[in-house]
Parts: C-alpha cells; structure tokens; sequence
C-alpha cells in the first residue's frame, strides 16, 4: 500500500494534533488533520485512511470528566467506527485521546457505553503530573507492539489511572490480552510512584479492544520523536531517532501490511 494515509481528529481544546502529526508523517503516513464536527459531515471519508488518532489536550476543556463530552459525540457515529476497524483500520487515542475512546466504550464494544466497567481516574497523587517514565509492551493483541519492549516517554495528565469495576473485569482484559503497556522502572521491575505517575492498577498504561486494532495510552510518544528530546539524552548513549518514532513506525508498518492480530501471550 503505497498511499497509506492516517487522519488526527481534533476539536475544542485539543493541542497535540500538530506534534502527532509529525509524528505519522515522519513514520510514513502522511497525516491529514481535521475537525471532528467536520469529518462528522463527512464521515465517507474514513475510508481514505487506514489510520485514526485520536489527539491529546483537553478536549471541551475536561467538562464533566477528561474526554467525557468527546466520547459521547463519539457514540453518535459508532456505526461507522465501528465498520472502519472492522475493515481493517487502525485507531490510537493518546492522553485525552485515549480518555475520549474509554468514555466512547469503544474498548468494550459488547458493552453499552453507560455500562462500561473501566475508567481513568484522577491521579493518585492529586495533581497534574508531567514527567518521564518507562514503559514496556505487554503480551497482547495489539499487532505492532512487541513484547519486552522497553522506551521511555513523557507522561502530562492530571485524570490518567486506570481502574476496573472489580477484579472480574481486569482478569478479563488481562486474559483476553488487552493490557497493552505497562509503566516499569528502568530495570523492568514494578514501579512505585513516581514511575507509575498516576497508581494505575497493575501498572496499566495503555489498553487495546478486543480485536487489537483500537489502542490508547496515557503517555505521549510523539514527544520522543528526536534524541534529544528526552532531558538525559547525552547520557543515553548513540540514538538516531527517539523511541516514540518506532512506537509510531510499528503503527504504520502494521496499517500497511494488513495487521494480522496477533494472539494474545505470543
């Protein structure tokens, strides 16, 4: 597929779209931006992309909850989200983006939104937080994330912990492989605070549905696009491109190949 093109969905309040941008075209999907009122008159063109994101802000400025007013809006067009992945098409919410898909219950399609059984809390610590952390990929069914994997990135929330209705449901997502990142301290180890920056459960950082094809994570990778980005970057050794770049490189190596879901624990 040579015209693989990814689209950034914006609206009131969001402010990531530019650097997300950046970030699919540097990966090799040239990247349209646009409104979400607008691609919602227009929803006929979904089908020239192959990627959806989501980008990061305050969209509607966190009324009501973080994401909560996009997320509804999102409910009304379900039919044709829900047809866009099952086509093939690949979707990525990050920070308010992925606050915006957990409140459109696109992570539980066999759920009603309003009997969702997850959410993203405020912080455990009660403020803000914006700081480097680790990540790791987890096994999973997310189709371009690799096991083992460890990066770091920025996180800049203030409502990011992941948290279940009870402990059937994190089984669930835990056995259906849909626990997709992780926080971790440098070695890999459980972290405490400030390495898991919001007291996520189990350290959770980013979900996927169950089809592997709808992803989101609290952390911004397309703010680890170049070496020095990160603050400690002369200390780290010979790196050409920051991590998120790969993070983002495997998203559109995925889209272009077709994505064959991986089974979960492979």
């Amino acid at each position: 597929m040579t015209d693989l093109k990814s689209l950034v969905l914006r609206t009131s309040g969001t402010n990531c779209e530019l650097e997300t941008a950046r970030a699919l075209d540097r990966a090799g999907a040239p990247a349209d931006v646009a409104s979400f009122r607008q691609l919602s008159g227009e929803l006929g063109r979904l089908s020239d992309y192959r990627i959806l994101v989501f980008a990061g802000g305050f969209s509607h400025g966190d009324d009501l909850a973080a994401g909560r007013v996009w997320g509804s809006e999102l409910r009304g067009v379900r039919r044709e989200l829900d047809a866009f992945v099952a086509d093939g098409g690949l979707i990525l919410g990050v920070c308010n983006g992925f606050q915006v898909l957990v409140e459109s219950g696109l992570f539980q399609p066999d759920r009603a939104p309003q009997e969702r059984t997850i959410a993203l809390y405020a912080n455990a610590s009660n403020h803000y937080e914006c700081r480097w952390v680790t990540l790791e990929a987890a096994a999973s069914r997310c189709p371009w994330l690799e096991a083992g994997w460890r990066f770091p990135v920025p996180v800049a929330h203030a409502e990011g912990r992941f948290t279940c209705l009870d402990d059937a449901t994190y089984g669930e997502l835990e056995a259906g492989g849909q626990l997709v990142l992780r926080y971790v301290d440098a070695d890999g180890s459980a972290p405490g605070y400030p390495g898991n920056p919001n007291g996520s459960r189990g350290d959770v950082a980013g979900i996927c549905d169950p089809s592997g094809r709808v992803v989101g994570l609290m952390p911004h990778p397309e703010r680890n696009l170049d070496p020095w980005n990160h603050p400690e970057w002369t200390r780290l050794g010979e790196r050409e491109v920051g991590e998120g770049l790969r993070f983002y490189e495997g998203l559109v190596a995925a889209a272009r190949s077709g994505a064959a879901v991986a089974s979960a624990g492979s």
